[in-house]
Formats: structure tokens, C-alpha cells, sequence
């Protein structure tokens, strides 16, 4: 399976079966605009902590059902509000503690940026790393959080495409393919590579998808 056609054939079974981005999943339509930024923020958030994505994903539903799905609506809800938003989702372990956050970086953002990551984006040059570094500048967002946001942005935010977290160098690993970013690229067509990294992370998270895809390619 190392030739580059084996490689293709891999990849394509991959993103047939799960190229599909967390921000998708989430129901985020993501645009350039502030609100569906500042939601794959939220949702970046909570996938970075130890906690199954199933679930990270559906407490990020619950906040913007409630309607916190702008910094303005999220500061102006209650910490209880918040709370019980997250509870609902099945975020449980680290709600009230999230809730906090939450309410913090809506201000920061607020304040700093005008609650525009637009603004973020325009600041940060087209640097990734000078990306990373402001968002992790938001209370509760660390390397984790903000590598996430990275991975699922550059669709649509391409000067940082390919972008590849350690996550989904993890799944190339398990599925046979290269560690580095621009082979990987070579890979897929224009345009694939949030729903390609989003892929791998899956296939990092759970053994029995990168052994579907294996068998699937090879076969």
C-alpha cells in the first residue's frame, strides 16, 4: 500500500466513508462570515478536551440551540444558562468549568477583535503559527483547541491549507500514509484537505475505521 496509486486508492475510501469535517457534523455552515467563525471556535473548544467528539459535538449543538451562537449571545447568557446548555449536550464532566470559559473568551473577543475572527485572521498574516498564538490567547483555547480550529478552517481560510494536527498525523500513521503535510495533499484534490484531515482524526480516534479503509482499499 505505500505506491502512490495504493495511496490514492486508500485516501479516496477514506473520504468517501468519512470525509466529513467535526464543523459538518456540528450542522455549522461555515462561511466567512463572524457568526459560523466564531461557532467552529466554540466547537474547537470543546473537542479539545478529553472528551468523545460525539459528545463535543452535540453540547456545541445544545449552546447554539439555546441560542448562544454569537460572543455577544454567549456573554450575555447566564453561567447557568450555559451550564445546563452543555449539560443537555452530555458534557457534563467539565461544564461548569467550560461554562466560565465561554463566557470569558466571548468577552476577550469582544474587546479584542470586535467578536470578528476576521479581524484575527487579517492580524495573524497568513502565519499559522501567529494564528495559533492569538487564539490561544482566549481563556480555556491552548494548543489543542486552537490546532483544531486550524485543521477545520482552512477550506475556507486556504493560506493555512494543507494544515495537518498532530491527530491526524497520528491517523496517516495508522493507515500507512505519509507524516508530512504537502505528500499528503498530493493525494486529494484542491478543496479536500479540511475534510481529509478531519478523516485521519477519525481514523486516529477509532482503530476499526483505519482498518475498514485498509480492507476496503485493499480489496
Amino acid at each position: 500500500m505505500h505506491d502512490g496509486g495504493g495511496q490514492r486508492v486508500l485516501v479516496r475510501e477514506l473520504l468517501d466513508r468519512y470525509g466529513r469535517t467535526y464543523a459538518e457534523e456540528c450542522g455549522i455552515r461555515l462561511r466567512n462570515t463572524p457568526q459560523p467563525l466564531y461557532q467552529l471556535l466554540v466547537l474547537a473548544d470543546l473537542l479539545s478536551t478529553r472528551i468523545r467528539a460525539s459528545v463535543a459535538v452535540a453540547a456545541a449543538r445544545a449552546l447554539f440551540d439555546a441560542g448562544m451562537g454569537t460572543p455577544r449571545r454567549m456573554l450575555d447568557a447566564t453561567w447557568q444558562q450555559r451550564v445546563d446548555a452543555l449539560g443537555e449536550g452530555g458534557y457534563r464532566r467539565y461544564d461548569e468549568s467550560t461554562a466560565t470559559r465561554l463566557g470569558e473568551g466571548a468577552e476577550l473577543l469582544l474587546d479584542t477583535y470586535g467578536g470578528d475572527l476576521r479581524r484575527m485572521r487579517e492580524a495573524a498574516g497568513g502565519e499559522a503559527r501567529a494564528l495559533s498564538r492569538a487564539l490561544q490567547e482566549l481563556p480555556g483555547v491552548g494548543p489543542t483547541g486552537a490546532a483544531i480550529f486550524l485543521r477545520e478552517v482552512q477550506g475556507l481560510w486556504t493560506e493555512f491549507a494543507p494544515f495537518l494536527d498532530p491527530k491526524a498525523v497520528q491517523g496517516a500513521e495508522r493507515l500507512g500514509l505519509p507524516r508530512d503535510g504537502a505528500k499528503l495533499a498530493r493525494l486529494i484534490e484542491e478543496g479536500e484537505e479540511a475534510a481529509f484531515a478531519s478523516a485521519l482524526v477519525r481514523a486516529a480516534l477509532d482503530r476499526g475505521i483505519a482498518e475498514e479503509v485498509r480492507e476496503a482499499a485493499a480489496g
